[in-house]
């Protein structure tokens, strides 16, 4: 798949196969998120990988719009690590870069993924940082759901001429 055709066709699905996604690939999904570009390069992100079908069903309940969990093969939460950044604040920033990364990387390898909101929701930081007992200095910033699609959907149009502004407002 071409990256153009990865980026405009990549969308988010909640709906998954039984079929279970191997590690390998998703040590390899692991590796794009882990390329992606970051302040200064610091890289500051660390994964917590779920396969565990309880703690899936907890994550379920856990995040409010997070029913997919449930029936997804493997679920992803992405931390931000404040002892990683040499510029204040730019962790999330990061975190965005590496989930992206993540997303795409799924997408073109045939698996249907959804980005769960976590950062800035407090309420939704303090439960999950609670859940996976991170420590002070870690935040959790996203959460992913994968597996293989049991839904297909349109590629919408989304270009829009009127956001474009050339040289000034």
């Amino acid at each position: 798949m071409e990256i153009q055709e990865a980026i405009l066709s990549r969308r988010s699905i909640r709906k998954y196969t039984d079929k279970k996604i191997s590690e390998e690939l998703i040590n390899k999904i692991l590796k794009a998120a882990m390329f992606a570009p970051s302040a200064m390069n610091q890289q500051p992100w660390h994964f917590i990988v779920v396969d565990d079908n309880d703690l899936l069903k907890k994550l379920s309940i856990i995040h409010p719009y997070g029913k997919m969990l449930s029936d997804a093969s493997f679920g992803i939460m992405v931390c931000g690590d404040e002892k990683l950044q040499l510029t204040k604040d730019y962790w999330p920033v990061d975190c965005s870069n590496a989930t992206q990364n993540l997303l795409l990387s799924a997408h073109g390898f045939g698996l249907g993924a959804v980005w769960l909101g976590v950062y800035p929701r407090e309420e939704r930081m303090k439960d999950l940082k609670l859940f996976f007992q991170l420590p002070m200095h870690v935040h959790p910033f996203a959460l992913i759901s994968l597996g293989y699609p049991a839904e297909k959907k349109p590629m919408p149009s989304r270009f829009d001429p009127q956001r474009v502004h050339k040289n000034k407002w």
